[in-house]
């Protein structure tokens, strides 16, 4: 069995499972005292995340909160399975494209209730509070706003001499640039930039930019065979300019910080999201700078949307409920949790709290808050809630990607395939 499929089957027993997820199922029922947090992330993260809790703890010395995190292709199978297996943990980092599907399937506890008790949020504003909203009831707090962003190699940039990714760029503009950075990149086997082929935030960006979108509003894919052929074509023409990573390069890129080429040093630019800044600098001994994508035209717009970049839930039937809130309080909406996780999962959503960090942050930090300040003026609306199975839309389109970066089909056979699969995933309930 293939590692796609492995995880295909996974995640489909898992989510098939969520309806029984409810009342009883958290793994905190025998102990309310005792909680499990599960995330994403990085060590970066993973570190920051382990001293609000050891700072909590200070706090509330009765409550044990036990953590465990893993990078993004190993989250969901993981979160899937724990709770099929009626074993969730109690605190659950959720993603805008999940939050729908687990929600509906009763797997998550609504959080309304708590909003102006335990869980001090009024001063988010309706469109962050909203963010965690499915049919109208709360089942996430925002934990940070963030967008999509092209993080560079200042000094390598600079070695090379050609112009490195500036907002406004075209992807034109970007493409040939590349292409001279591989005629004068400062050492062998380094390339202008990481392979996003296969980056669902990056090919979202871009779909936004010509009109179009990953999802329509009534749950159908918003982009056709055509669309998926040009861009597989453009990151087939920037392979053949060695302006991005080979295959081979690219392919050992799991969707995480570490494994990224900027990071492993075979490229001079990366697709992330914004709040990754922090953890790419504490991995990349070269400074780094932070711009937005390239655009398909001078006159179109950016792509850019303000979004969740992660929620944080509980999980429906945990007996530490209470708990859990107090600890989401802490996290989002009191100065001590808030300076220590800074702005690594986002900016804070908290207006009150993001003035209050803002003065103490570090200058790879500020450098986030100014970058959603610099492009808020331009951003557009939130995508339309993603269809059940979108989640695993990610996995396709690296998958499709790497066939055609390797040579198995072409942009064309690739952009069909993506469309026909991508139709199958989110079908599946």
């Amino acid at each position: 069995m293939s590692v796609m499929l492995q995880r295909r089957t996974v995640l489909s027993a898992g989510l098939a499972a969520l309806s029984l997820a409810t009342l009883g199922g958290g793994s905190a029922s025998a102990q309310a005292a005792r909680l499990r947090m599960l995330w994403w992330g990085s060590q970066e993260r993973a570190d920051r995340t382990n001293k609000a809790i050891a700072a909590y703890k200070q706090v509330k010395p009765d409550l044990e909160i036990a953590g465990e995190f893993a990078g993004w292709s190993d989250y969901w199978p993981r979160l899937a399975t724990q709770v099929a297996g009626r074993n969730a943990p109690d605190l659950i980092q959720m993603d805008y494209r999940y939050i729908f599907e687990y929600a509906r399937r009763g797997a998550l506890a609504p959080l309304d209730d708590h909003i102006g008790k335990g869980l001090k949020i009024d001063d988010f504003g309706k469109m962050n509070i909203d963010s965690g909203r499915v049919d109208g009831k709360l089942y996430g707090v925002n934990l940070g706003v963030n967008s999509s962003a092209v993080f560079f190699d200042k000094v390598a940039w600079e070695k090379s001499g050609i112009t490195p990714p500036t907002i406004g760029q075209t992807w034109e503009e970007f493409a040939e640039n590349g292409a001279k950075f591989a005629e004068k990149k400062p050492k062998p086997n380094y390339y202008a930039t990481a392979d996003a082929s296969g980056v669902e935030p990056s090919f979202e960006n871009w779909l936004r930019q010509g009109g179009k979108a990953l999802y329509t509003e009534d749950g159908g894919i918003g982009f056709d065979t055509a669309d998926a052929t040009k861009w597989f074509t453009m990151w087939a023409d920037l392979r053949k300019s060695k302006a991005c990573v080979p295959a081979d390069i690219q392919a050992l890129d799991q969707l995480n910080i570490e494994t990224n080429a900027l990071t492993t040093g075979k490229a001079a630019t990366a697709f992330a999201h914004s709040n990754q800044f922090v953890g790419y600098q504490a991995l990349n001994k070269s400074k780094l700078a932070m711009t937005s994508y390239p655009k398909v035209s001078k006159d179109a717009p950016s792509g850019h949307y303000l979004k969740p970049s992660m929620l944080i839930s509980v999980a429906n039937g945990s007996a530490g409920i209470e708990q859990a809130i107090g600890f989401i309080n802490f996290l989002v909406a009191e100065p001590e949790g808030i300076d220590i996780l800074g702005v690594e999962r986002g900016v804070p959503a908290s207006e009150s709290m993001r003035n209050q960090l803002t003065a103490k942050l570090d200058d790879v930090s500020k450098s986030m808050v100014e970058y959603i300040a610099e492009i808020t003026p331009g951003v557009g609306n939130l995508p339309p809630a993603p269809p059940p199975g979108a989640g695993e839309f990610a996995f396709v389109l690296k998958r499709t990607a790497e066939e055609v970066g390797f040579g198995k089909i072409s942009p064309e056979q690739g952009g069909d395939k993506l469309v026909k699969e991508s139709e199958t995933v989110i079908k599946r309930k």
